[in-house]
């Protein structure tokens, strides 16, 4: 047997929170073209169901190693986890608490979220579950030696959202607080699970091809105040 090391609390609290993370998502999930508008009953919902068992081979296999490093993980107790995690790094987005989206998403996902967000105030609610959320894809692989093993999940998810942006006048750029939409999103949660204080984050979404484009944030100017001098110089 190999050596036991004891971490105190606080240091492992650190090393879950910046573990090494591959920069890409392994063997993304495509997901099925109609998805959340087809039934099991219909052509196109028995292609689904057939591409869905094409992908449980490899879903399984990784799911038996991810549950040597953490056998209490259970796809069927994981999406609401999930879900939470999900909730909690869109809160702390949204009120910027850099510290707390730090410890709830991944290296690669922090960049993302926060991009472009400088001078903004962002303004998102979780409304609600349409669907109950669910584990789709599972993957578990090596980076760069056979020691670094991480495990990503894609846990499906279909609920009701509020999201407002407003510029640092105060001025409505995207969206609305008073205007909830449907969202269905991919994303992809992680784990290093060498790490036996590890903890899944927030790795990134997947967006489909043939998902429908976002409506265009309004891009807004200050206007310069006129120059009084030149003012003072027309009245004379």
């Amino acid at each position: 047997m190999g050596e036991i090391l004891f971490i105190p609390w606080a240091l492992g609290l650190l090393l879950s929170c910046f573990s090494p993370t591959p920069a890409e998502i392994m063997d993304p999930y495509v997901p099925p073209e109609g998805d959340a508008r087809l039934t099991s009953l219909s052509k196109d919902g028995v292609k689904q169901q057939m591409q869905k068992l094409r992908q449980t081979a490899a879903s399984q296999l990784a799911l038996r190693k991810i549950k040597d490093h953490d056998p209490d993980f259970s796809t069927k107790t994981f999406p609401e986890r999930a879900q939470e995690i999900f909730i909690e790094a869109h809160n702390s987005l949204a009120n910027f608490n850099k510290q707390k989206l730090h410890s709830l998403v991944t290296e690669r996902c922090y960049p993302d979220m926060v991009r472009g967000n400088r001078y903004k105030t962002i303004r998102w609610r979780f409304l609600e579950s349409l669907e109950p959320p669910r584990v789709v894809h599972v993957r578990c692989e090596s980076i760069l030696n056979r020691g670094n093993l991480y495990g990503q999940v894609t846990v499906r998810m279909h609920s009701r959202q509020i999201l407002a942006i407003y510029d640092r006048f105060g001025r409505l750029m995207y969206g609305g607080e008073d205007i909830p939409k449907d969202v269905l999103e991919y994303v992809v949660f992680e784990r290093y699970l060498v790490n036996p204080y590890g903890a899944w984050r927030m790795h990134g979404k997947i967006v489909p091809e043939w998902a429908p484009p976002k409506d265009p944030i309004i891009k807004t100017v200050m206007i310069p105040a006129p120059d009084p001098s030149q003012e003072h110089e027309t009245v004379k």
